[in-house]
């Protein structure tokens, strides 16, 4: 049947005959989180009285089922329903609801066409985290954050540098012509690819979308400063003070016996032996040896 479906659909389109549509009246909608929405989905008579109509949802690249078989699935029960045969309406739209819904509609012999609607839930920005350096030493590069996890659609984000705003591009502009920084509206991050004193100044970051007014973060002051080699001499005089202060007082300490002595090997005892009778072997002439005796 589906090779009967599709013989067909290849007859139709070689003749310019249109038949077995699927369309929408709109293939883009966008509600506020919270409130209600309808997907709306159409299609030709050519698919008969009783089609079989199945609604997906695409999102990050899976699809999985929001009506199958005439009914919502589980995730869907509570807030979506079908009306008016073929279309969706969700009575309540959150956040996870944000991407792509697949209207798929299904003769009985076995053609079967689709179409796309783009659901967009609408979240105002809140205030952004961003992450800016208080301190960045010359001709080093650094990096400024700009995330606001909230915002739907997602948020264009402008930087600003002591209350003056940043240009995407800073050749455009006279002021920033020198500038060698880059600017991502679409990520957040401010790049600096090597720091001069000129770009010592207050930073902030504003998000902004259609779905409410923009929010900013708190701003933070970033200093550039030249690489203190004064400071990382004086350290290592220090520390070398510090080695030789230890080493002088192991030797005072030493010195006044604070510190224990290793301990000195004993001589050995004298023992008392007493002489054989019988004698343990002759003595060298001229030679004269104490021996040791035992009065009773």
């Amino acid at each position: 049947m589906r090779l009967f479906g599709s013989l067909l659909l290849f007859l139709c389109a070689a003749t310019g005959v249109s038949s077995f549509s699927v369309t929408t009246k709109a293939d883009k909608v966008k509600v506020k989180e919270n409130e209600g929405a309808d997907l709306t989905c159409s299609y030709s008579a050519d698919f008969g009285n009783s089609p079989r109509v199945e609604w997906k949802f695409q999102d990050k690249g899976k699809v999985k089922y929001v009506i199958y078989d005439g009914k919502p699935t589980s995730d869907y029960t509570s807030r979506v329903s079908m009306y008016t045969g073929s279309n969706l309406r969700f009575s309540k739209v959150t956040r996870q609801d944000n991407g792509i819904y697949i209207c798929e509609v299904s003769s009985s012999i076995g053609v079967a066409q689709q179409v796309l609607v783009e659901l967009t839930v609408l979240v105002p920005p809140s205030t952004p985290k961003c992450g800016i350096p208080q301190t960045v030493t010359t001709n080093k590069p650094a990096t400024l954050t700009c995330y606001d996890p909230d915002s739907s659609p997602p948020p264009t984000h402008k930087w600003f540098k002591d209350n003056v705003p940043m240009p995407e591009d800073p050749s455009k502009i006279s002021a920033f012509k020198n500038a060698t920084y880059k600017l991502d509206i679409k990520n957040g991050n401010l790049v600096f690819p090597s720091v001069t004193k000129m770009d010592s100044a207050m930073y902030y970051c504003e998000v902004s979308n259609e779905a409410g007014p923009p929010q900013r973060c708190q701003g933070v002051r970033m200093e550039v400063r030249d690489l203190n080699t004064g400071g990382i001499v004086a350290g290592v005089i220090i520390l070398l003070l510090l080695v030789a202060a230890v080493i002088g007082g192991v030797w005072y300490a030493n010195k006044k016996g604070y510190l224990p002595k290793k301990s000195q090997s004993k001589q050995p005892s004298a023992v008392y032996q007493p002489q054989s009778m019988y004698g343990d072997g002759e003595e060298d002439d001229g030679d004269f040896k104490q021996k040791s005796s035992f009065v009773v």
